[in-house]
């Protein structure tokens, strides 16, 4: 089966990738600082690549004080997760299936504010990034980060902290210092993502997902997720639904 874009390589065991690493710097552009030990620190991993959440929670349970509580592969699985387990963090990757990440995280810190979200994933555009900011994530890293910085961000977030990667945090700096965009470039449906609103469109034009795909160079399960996804951030019961919102703003005229 081909590779996903965003999935890493699995030609190694993790563990042993995962440490070599070069450490990504936490705070950005510093090196490694003292910091208080983590006590006690249950976590909930959500990542739909089984190789890599088994390694991360190998890596994290040899870690003092972090204790890995529970897994999901689903945004879905990690909502029911988080509320039977009621962690202190959810590590989340955003490219899931049934639900994805950023929408999981929304959830989640809506109904369980005190469970703070790392969001882990190789997802480093700067839609991606302000969404999971956006959603309440308190810290962001690429899942090419050293193990280091993962369990130091995982602590910082057990204490309330908010942490980013050095090369997040940068894009970040750049973003703000090129200043915001005008209102007007935002389009309908903010909350969706450029590819979530492109598919939305088609959606919207009548198009099915075998249409979709094929215009979008893109699988029929891809489209399935990206429906899937429009479905649950714009809070739709069905493709109807989902449809009349979309002409409603607009869309689908193309």
């Amino acid at each position: 089966m081909p590779r996903r874009s965003d999935e890493p390589a699995y030609d190694e065991p993790v563990q042993e990738r995962m440490r070599e690493r070069p450490l990504d710097g936490l705070p950005a552009g510093e090196g490694p600082v003292d910091e208080p030990p983590v006590d006690d620190v249950e976590v909930v991993l959500a990542d739909d690549h089984p190789v890599f959440r088994d390694g991360l929670a190998m890596l994290l349970d040899s870690e003092p004080g972090i204790r890995v509580a529970g897994r999901a592969s689903t945004g879905r699985e990690a909502i029911e997760v988080v509320g039977r387990l009621h962690p202190d963090v959810v590590v989340m990757d955003v490219n899931m299936p049934d639900m994805d990440g950023i929408e999981a995280t929304r959830r989640l810190t809506a109904e369980s504010p005190h469970v703070g979200v790392v969001v882990l994933t190789m997802a480093e555009d700067d839609d991606t990034v302000f969404a999971a900011m956006r959603a309440g994530a308190r810290g962001y890293l690429l899942k090419e980060a050293g193990p280091d910085d993962i369990v130091r961000s995982i602590a910082a977030v057990a204490r309330g902290e908010a942490v980013f990667g050095a090369v997040v945090a940068r894009r970040i700096a750049d973003y703000f210092a090129a200043g915001p965009p005008a209102a007007a470039g935002l389009g309908p449906f903010p909350e969706l993502t450029p590819r979530e609103r492109e598919v939305l469109d088609l959606v919207a034009a009548g198009r099915a997902n075998a249409d979709i795909a094929r215009a979008l160079f893109l699988s029929p399960k891809t489209v399935r997720n990206i429906v899937s996804n429009i479905f649950a951030k714009l809070h739709v019961a069905d493709r109807a639904e989902a449809i009349i919102r979309a002409r409603d703003a607009g869309l689908g005229r193309g």
